[in-house]
């Protein structure tokens, strides 16, 4: 399979967001034309990975509060992401310092 490097700028979704997010490389030291290039670890939120808008997890503990407060009533409350490790895939042959490149898989 071919990969293509993520850059900044690159959208992303949570399946738990109410929106898209633009995917935002600052630390990295190497540049793919005009945008910076993602390592797999790039994973700082707030900071490579903006808000999803509302969240509706009930595994963030904002939303969990917010719908016990409402009797059950699920209640939309702001996302900070939390990602649950490095991103994936990484590509398998190519390095950025000793991080992995971020790729996206082409079929």
């Amino acid at each position: 399979m071919a990969g293509l490097v993520v850059t900044t700028g690159a959208m992303a979704v949570c399946t738990m967001g109410m929106g898209p997010s633009t995917l935002n490389f600052i630390p990295a030291p190497v540049t793919m034309g005009p945008t910076q290039a993602g390592k797999i670890t790039d994973m700082v939120p707030m900071m490579n990975i903006p808000s999803f808008g509302m969240c509706i997890s009930l595994a963030n503990p904002a939303v969990a509060s917010a719908t016990a407060t409402a009797l059950g009533v699920l209640t939309p409350m702001p996302c900070i992401p939390a990602p649950a490790g490095p991103w994936a895939p990484g590509s398998s042959s190519v390095l950025l310092g000793a991080h992995l490149f971020l790729i996206k898989r082409l079929c």
